[in-house]
C-alpha cells in the first residue's frame, strides 16, 4: 500500500541545514500495524508528514496506493490526503465550541457529503468506538481517553484507506491510554492499516512490526510477536 524509496528531507535556514530523512526505504501493506519509534528528532514526525501528504520530500519515491505522489502540489496532496487518510493527534485537536457529534461530522461536511447520509456515518462510527452515548456533549465535558475517542471516529468516518496516529496516548494517564490502544488492536483486526509514531515501548507491542529510526535512517524492523501477549491479558 505503501512503498518509500531513498526518501530524502533537507531543512534549511540561512545558516543550518539540517537532514530528517537520508534516502530511507520502507514498505507497509495494507492491513499492517506499524509503530515507528525513536528519540526525539530521529525523524519519525517528519516520515509521518511525508506518509501522510502534509510535506513533500527533497528526493525519492513514494508510492501511496500504487500511485506516486512524491512531488505533487499541495492541492493535489490535498484531495489524495482528504479522501484516503484519517489523523489521530496527541492533542486531539477537538473544536470545544462543537459538539461530540459536530466534531465527527466535520470532515464528512469538507468533503461534500449529503446531510442525511452524513448523520449515519457518524451514528455508526460513534457507535464502532463506544462513544454514541456522549454524541451531544462537548470535548470538555468528556475525560481525555474519551476525548482521543472522538478523535479516532473523526479519522475513520471518512472511511479512509490509512489512519496515521502521531503519539495517541501521549497525553493519556495509563488506563486511558490502554483503552484507546486497545480501539487500534480492535480496528486493526478489522482490517485497518495503522501506522503510530510512538515513544512507548508498551504502546508498540499492540503493532505487527515496529521500526525504529535513528539520524533520519531506519536502523532496525521486527515483527512484534508480544502483540497477542498484550491482548490476552
Amino acid at each position: 500500500m505503501l512503498v518509500i524509496k531513498n526518501l530524502s528531507k533537507i531543512y534549511r535556514t540561512e545558516e543550518v541545514e539540517t537532514t530528517a530523512l537520508h534516502n530511507l526505504n520502507l514498505e507497509i501493506q495494507k492491513g499492517e500495524f506499524v509503530s515507528i519509534m525513536g528519540t526525539s528528532g530521529c525523524g519519525k514526525s517528519t516520515l509521518l508528514n511525508i506518509i501522510g501528504l502534509l510535506d513533500s520530500p527533497e528526493k525519492g519515491n513514494y508510492g501511496f496506493d500504487g500511485k506516486e505522489v512524491a512531488n505533487l502540489k499541495e492541492k493535489e496532496r490535498s484531495v489524495i490526503r482528504k479522501a484516503n487518510i484519517g489523523f489521530v493527534f496527541q492533542n486531539f485537536n477537538l473544536i470545544d465550541e462543537l459538539s461530540v457529534f459536530e466534531n465527527v461530522e466535520l470532515p464528512l461536511i469538507y468533503n461534500k457529503v449529503k446531510a442525511s447520509e452524513r448523520k449515519k456515518r457518524v451514528n455508526e462510527i460513534l457507535e464502532r468506538v463506544g462513544i454514541s452515548h456522549r454524541a451531544k456533549h462537548y470535548p470538555l465535558q468528556l475525560s481525555g481517553g474519551q476525548q482521543q475517542r472522538v478523535a479516532v471516529a473523526r479519522a475513520l468516518v471518512t472511511n479512509p484507506k490509512l489512519i496515521l496516529a502521531d503519539e495517541p496516548t501521549g497525553n493519556l494517564d495509563s488506563k486511558n491510554g490502554n483503552e484507546v490502544m486497545e480501539l487500534f488492536s480492535e480496528l486493526h483486526a478489522q482490517g485497518a492499516t495503522i501506522v503510530m509514531v510512538t515513544h512507548s515501548e508498551y504502546d508498540a507491542k499492540f503493532s505487527s512490526r515496529v521500526v525504529k529510526m535513528k539520524d533520519g535512517e531506519i536502523v532496525s524492523e521486527h515483527s512484534n510477536v508480544q502483540k497477542l501477549d498484550v491482548l490476552v491479558q
